[in-house]
């Protein structure tokens, strides 16, 4: 893996560092900007990549790190959180964020944005989550992102039915 900088990286170390943490990141060669690219990249379950999805609820951003092993139910997580998801424009994530679709990190926002973390996560001992750039990644935990982020755990699909 390369090693760089950028400054959307940089301020995600510095938040990083802010909480205590002195989590490396990862540079790789090539953008991963897929979660399944990721876990290929780090020779990892999918489940472990922290997708950072960036939606607006009712006109206000909200981000919503979910794990890589499936897709966030819009309708049925707004239903809950009591408004309506709906995908950000490019311009509102880097408005947010100060990062780019592909590689927004958990945290190194210019101001804080509301959270969610999905409960899968809690299921892996290692997490991965962009570090602030589509090169990189940085490992954590599913309590570490609660932590760091202020978010609120959460299931961001409805329990599946047990297949018979």
């Amino acid at each position: 893996m390369a090693q760089s900088s950028h400054p959307a990286v940089d301020r995600v170390a510095e938040a990083l560092a802010g909480h205590g943490l002195s989590s490396e990141i990862f540079w790789f060669d090539d953008a991963v900007t897929t979660a399944q690219l990721a876990a290929e990249a780090l020779g990892v379950e999918v489940g472990q990549i922290a997708n950072s999805l960036v939606f607006t609820i009712d006109e206000e951003p909200i981000l919503v790190l979910t794990s890589g092993s499936h897709r966030v139910d819009t309708e049925w997580l707004g239903a809950e959180l009591g408004g309506v998801i709906r995908r950000a424009s490019k311009e509102t994530v880097k408005e947010a964020t100060g990062q780019v679709i592909g590689g927004v990190a958990p945290l190194g926002h210019p101001a804080p944005v509301r959270t969610i973390v999905d409960v899968q996560l809690a299921e892996y001992p290692v997490v991965w989550a962009a570090a602030g750039h589509a090169k990189t990644v940085f490992p954590t935990t599913f309590d570490e992102l609660v932590r760091i982020t202020g978010g609120a755990p959460s299931p961001v699909e409805p329990a599946r039915e047990a297949s018979a």
